[in-house]
C-alpha cells in the first residue's frame, strides 16, 4: 500500500487564514471528483470558517470522558474505515485527551498516511519545536504544544498562508477572530505589531529555507549541475589581504538590489600549513560579514580557483565577487592568476564580478611558505627546464648554429641551469648541470661523440662550467630558502601578535580562539583537555569541530600545557616548524580558560556584593520603616497604661486602631523583608499545583478597602499551574501598589483572561503611570518610583511580586493603561489537561 501525502498550510500566528484555506481546497478538489471529508477541523465560532464546513462529511468524533468532562478527539478508526482519498485534519500540534490512542495529533496523521489516505493539516510557525526558544524570547509565551521540525519537512508540500500584521490585526478588530470581549488583550499581548511581524518573518525564512532543500534534493536527483538563479547568492572571495572589506560591502550593495539576497565570504587555505591570509585581517572580515548578515566560511583546498568554483557551485549561487589581482606586472609571466581563471572557467551560469581597489598592483608581498619551500608547479618546471632545456638546446645549437663556440655554448647552458635553479631550486639546477656538462663534453668538446676530451683547455673549461653552475644554484636555492624562511617568521609573528592582542584585550573566547588554531593549521578538530592528576581521567575544557579528542593519545597532534593539560588536534600530522606556533596558541588557550574561570569567580563576588549592596539598603530601610510602626505602636500602648489620663470608650477604640494598623504595617513590612531575603538566598521552594484563579485572587484582597477593588475573573477560565502561596503573595503586593498610586474615585480593576496556552492575570490602575524607563526599575529591591513618601514602604513589594513570579514559571511586566495610568500583567502557565478544552472564555492560538 502506498503511502499517504501530506499537505501543510503554515502560518505565522493565529487567524491568517490556515483553515480557511484548508477548506477551499476542500471544496476545489470535491468539485473535481475527490473524495475529501473532514476528520477533524475546529472552527473556534468564526462565522466565515463555518460556512467553509457546510457541504463537506464530517466522521463523528469519538467521545473521551476525562476528569468528569467530557472531550471529543479524531476518531482514527472510522477515518481509516471510511477510507477518503483525502481527509482534512486541523491542529497538527495539537496534544490528544489522555487516553487516546497517541499522544499528539501529528502520531493520528501519521497513521492516516500509513494506511494511504492523503491529509491536509495546519500548523502555525511558533509550534515547530526548533523555535520554541525563538518564539518565546519575541512574544514572551513558551508554546507547550508543538511538533517536530521533521514532521513538518517531510510534508509533500507546505503552502505558506501569508498576511501582513496590519491586515491581521485590522481582522482581529473586526472580531473575526476571537470575540470582543477578548480583542483588546490580544491585541496589547500576543498580537503586537512587532511579536506579528517576527513572526512572520520566522515563517518566510523558514519556508524559503524548505524550498531551497526541495531545490537542492531536485538538482541532486536529476543530476542537475547547471546554476539556477533562484535568488541571489554571492560568493566573495577572499584573500586575507585588505582588499576583503572592499569587496564584502560591495557584495553587499548587489544583494541589497535582489530580495533574498545573501552574502556568503569564503576563504580557501592551502593544506599543507599556515595560511597564507593575515588572521588578524580575517578576523575583521568575519565580523563585517556577519555584520552585514551574511556568513563566513573557511574551506581547505590546494587548487584555488576550482575549489572556489567548487563551492559557489555546490551553494547554488548567481554570483562571484573578486578583487583585482594585487599582482605586479611581471608575475603574470607564472600564470593568468585567480581572477582570470575563474571568470574562463565559471561558465554561463555564475557572474564573476573583479572589484578594483586600492591594493591592485601593488604586489601581494612575501608569501607565507608551506612545509615545502617551492610550490609543485615550479619544481615540475624547474625539472623540465634543467633536464628537457639542455637536450632542446643542444638538438638546437648543432642543427641550426654549429658555430657558435664553445665559450657561448658554455654560456647557453650555465643560463639553463640558472633558470632551473630559479624555478625549481638546489635539485633540478645539479641535474641540469650533470645533463649540460654531459652534452658539451659528447657533442661540443672535440673529438665529438665521444667523452674523450682531447685539449686540456676544454676540461678546464668543462670543470669551472659546473662550478659555476653549482655555485649559482646553491645561491639561488638559499636565497629561496631564506626568503621563504622570512615569510614564515613574518606570517608567524602577525598571528601571535593578533593572538596576544586580542587575548589581552578580552576579545577571543575559548571556543573562538579553538575555531581560529583549526583554520589557522586547517585541522578538522581541536580540544583544549585537562585533568586534575597524572592519574585522573582527561576532561574537555572546550572543543570545535566534528568528532574532538578526548584524550591525547588519540590526537594527530596534541600540544602540553604544563602538566594537566594539553591542546589535541585531529586531521594530519603537523610538521616541526609549525608546532612553534601551536605552542604559543596552546599557552593562549590555557590563559584564556583561566580568564574565563576567573571571569566566573567575579561574577559570583559580584552576586556576593549585591547581596551586600541589599543588606546595606536593608539596614537603612529598618532604621525607618520599621522603626516607624513601632514608635506608633509604643506611643499607643503607652499612652493606654497611663494613669494619669481618663480616657474615653472612643479614644481607647481608637488608640487600639492604631496599634492594630501599625502591627499589620510593620508585619507587611517584616513578611517583605523575609520574601526578599528568601529571593536573595535561592530557598523559595515552590509548590507547583493546578488552581483557579478565582480561588486565590480574592484572598489575596484582604489588605484593601472592599471598594477600591473592582474583579473580573471568569470561571471559565482554565486552571493554572502555580504554589496558591505564592500567586496569593504576588496578587496582593500589586493591588496593594495599585491602590496606593490610583485615584481614591478610581477603583482598581482586577480581570483574567486566556490566551494560548497562557492565563494572565492584570492588575490595572489609574495612577499617574510610569515612563517607560522607569518599568524595568520598579521592580528592583528597594526602589520607589518618583516622589512616593517615605512611609510608604521599603520598596519591596514589586521585587517580591516578579521574584515570586519567575520563582512560579510566570512572567510580570508593567504596561500602560490606556488612557493614563500603570497596568500590570501576570503570565501564567495553563495546566495541560485544561489547555486543549475549547471554552468560550478562552482565547483559542492554533
Amino acid at each position: 500500500m502506498a503511502r499517504g501525502k501530506l499537505r501543510i498550510y503554515l502560518g505565522a500566528a493565529p487567524g491568517v487564514g490556515k483553515t480557511y484555506a484548508m477548506l477551499s481546497e476542500a471544496h476545489r478538489r470535491v468539485e473535481r471528483g475527490t473524495d475529501c471529508v473532514v476528520a477533524f477541523v475546529e472552527h473556534h465560532n468564526r462565522p466565515r470558517t463555518e460556512v467553509m464546513l457546510r457541504g463537506l462529511e464530517e466522521i463523528p468524533r469519538k467521545e473521551l470522558e476525562y476528569r468528569g468532562s467530557i472531550f471529543t478527539e479524531m476518531d482514527i478508526d472510522a477515518v481509516v474505515e471510511r477510507r477518503p482519498q483525502v481527509a482534512l485534519v486541523d491542529e497538527l500540534p495539537h496534544t490528544n485527551i489522555p487516553g487516546s490512542r497517541n499522544a499528539k495529533r501529528w502520531q493520528d496523521v501519521e497513521e492516516l498516511l500509513a494506511a494511504g489516505i492523503d491529509v491536509v493539516s495546519t500548523v502555525n510557525i511558533q509550534h515547530l519545536e526548533s523555535l520554541g526558544d525563538v518564539v518565546e524570547s519575541i512574544t514572551g509565551i513558551r508554546q507547550q504544544e508543538t511538533v517536530p521540525d521533521e514532521v513538518v519537512r517531510r510534508a509533500d508540500q507546505i503552502e505558506l498562508v501569508d498576511m501582513s500584521p496590519r491586515a491581521l490585526r485590522r481582522r482581529m478588530a473586526h472580531g473575526n477572530i476571537y470575540k470582543s470581549d477578548k480583542v483588546d488583550a490580544a491585541l496589547s499581548n500576543y498580537f503586537r505589531p512587532g511579536n506579528l511581524t517576527a513572526l512572520r518573518e520566522l515563517a518566510l525564512l523558514w519556508v524559503a529555507d524548505r524550498v531551497d532543500e526541495y531545490l537542492t534534493a531536485y538538482r541532486s536527483e536529476h543530476r542537475v549541475s547547471k546554476i539556477w538563479g533562484s535568488r541571489e547568492r554571492i560568493v566573495v572571495g577572499l584573500t586575507g589581504g585588505p582588499e576583503g572589506r572592499t569587496l564584502i560591502r560591495r557584495a553587499a550593495r548587489l544583494a541589497e538590489k535582489g530580495a533574498g539576497g545573501e552574502v556568503l565570504a569564503v576563504y580557501i587555505s592551502r593544506s599543507d600549513g599556515l595560511t597564507s591570509g593575515s588572521p588578524k585581517e580575517l578576523a575583521v572580515q568575519r565580523t563585517l560579514v556577519e555584520d552585514l548578515g551574511g556568513t563566513f566560511h573557511h574551506v581547505v583546498g590546494d587548487d584555488i580557483p576550482a575549489s572556489l568554483l567548487d563551492f559557489a557551485r555546490g551553494v547554488n549561487a548567481t554570483q562571484i565577487v573578486l578583487g583585482v589581482s594585487r599582482r605586479k606586472p611581471w608575475q603574470y609571466v607564472f600564470g593568468p592568476g585567480v581572477g582570470a581563471t575563474v571568470a574562463r572557467e565559471s561558465g554561463p551560469d555564475l557572474d564573476v564580478h573583479l572589484i578594483t581597489h586600492a591594493e591592485a598592483g601593488k604586489g601581494r608581498g612575501l608569501p607565507v611558505p608551506r612545509t615545502a619551500r617551492l610550490g609543485r608547479v615550479r619544481i615540475i618546471w624547474g625539472w623540465l627546464v634543467g633536464v628537457l632545456g639542455p637536450a632542446l638546446l643542444t638538438f638546437l645549437l648543432t642543427g641550426l648554429s654549429p658555430e657558435v663556440g664553445l665559450a657561448n655554448d658554455m654560456l647557453l647552458f650555465l643560463a639553463l641551469t640558472v633558470a632551473a635553479a630559479l624555478l625549481g631550486g638546489l635539485v633540478p639546477s645539479l641535474a641540469s648541470a650533470v645533463v649540460g656538462s654531459l652534452l658539451l663534453n659528447w657533442f661540443f668538446t672535440p673529438p665529438v661523440h665521444t667523452l674523450t676530451i682531447a685539449d686540456p683547455k676544454n676540461i678546464v673549461a668543462i670543470v669551472i662550467f659546473v662550478g659555476v653552475a653549482l655555485s649559482v644554484a646553491s645561491v639561488v636555492d638559499l636565497a629561496a630558502r631564506r626568503t621563504h624562511q622570512a615569510a614564515r617568521l613574518r606570517a608567524e609573528s602577525e598571528i601571535l601578535s593578533f593572538l596576544a592582542g586580542s587575548v589581552l584585550r578580552g576579545e577571543t573566547s575559548l571556543e573562538a580562539l579553538l575555531e581560529r588554531v583549526r583554520e589557522t593549521f586547517g585541522m578538522e578538530s581541536v580540544a583544549l583537555l585537562e585533568r586534575e592528576s597524572e592519574v585522573a581521567p582527561w576532561t574537555c575544557a572546550g572543543s570545535v569541530g566534528p568528532r574532538p579528542c578526548q584524550c591525547p593519545e588519540d590526537a594527530d597532534v596534541d600540544m602540553p600545557v604544563g602538566d594537566h593539560m594539553a591542546l589535541a588536534l585531529t586531521g594530519r600530522v603537523l610538521p616541526a616548524a609549525d608546532r612553534r606556533v601551536l605552542a604559543a596558541f596552546a599557552a593562549q588557550a590555557a590563559v584564556v580558560l583561566d580568564r574565563r574561570r576567573l571571569q566566573e569567580e567575579a561574577e559570583q563576588a559580584r552576586t556576593l556584593a549585591e547581596g551586600n549592596r541589599i543588606r546595606t539598603a536593608l539596614l537603612a530601610a529598618v532604621s525607618h520603616d520599621l522603626r516607624t510602626p513601632l514608635a506608633g505602636i509604643k506611643a499607643s500602648v503607652s499612652s493606654l497604661r497611663s494613669d494619669d489620663v481618663e480616657w474615653s470608650d472612643q479614644d481607647r477604640a481608637e488608640l487600639l486602631e492604631a496599634i492594630e494598623e501599625g502591627a499589620d504595617r510593620l508585619d507587611h513590612v517584616v513578611g517583605n523583608l523575609l520574601d526578599m531575603s528568601r529571593l536573595q538566598t535561592g530557598t523559595v521552594a515552590p509548590i507547583i499545583r493546578e488552581i483557579d484563579l478565582d480561588e486565590v485572587v480574592p484572598m489575596a484582597l484582604g489588605g484593601v478597602p472592599e471598594d477600591s477593588v473592582e474583579l473580573d475573573i471568569p470561571e471559565t477560565l482554565p486552571m493554572v499551574l502555580v504554589d496558591k502561596g505564592l500567586l496569593e503573595r504576588v496578587v496582593a503586593n500589586l493591588v496593594e501598589n495599585a491602590v496606593k498610586y490610583s485615584p481614591q474615585d478610581e477603583p482598581v480593576l482586577v480581570s483574567a483572561s486566556a490566551l494560548g496556552n497562557r492565563v494572565e492575570l492584570r492588575v490595572v490602575d489609574r495612577g499617574p503611570g510610569v515612563p517607560d524607563e522607569g518599568k524595568d526599575r520598579i521592580f528592583e529591591p528597594f526602589q520607589r518610583y518618583g516622589d512616593a513618601p517615605r512611609g510608604a514602604g521599603v520598596g519591596l513589594g514589586l521585587a517580591v511580586a516578579r521574584g515570586f513570579t519567575d520563582a512560579v514559571g510566570g512572567t510580570l511586566n508593567a504596561e500602560d493603561t490606556p488612557g493614563g495610568g500603570l497596568t500590570m500583567v501576570v503570565s501564567l502557565r495553563v495546566a495541560e489537561e485544561r489547555a486543549v478544552r475549547p471554552v468560550p472564555s478562552t482565547i483559542a492560538m492554533t
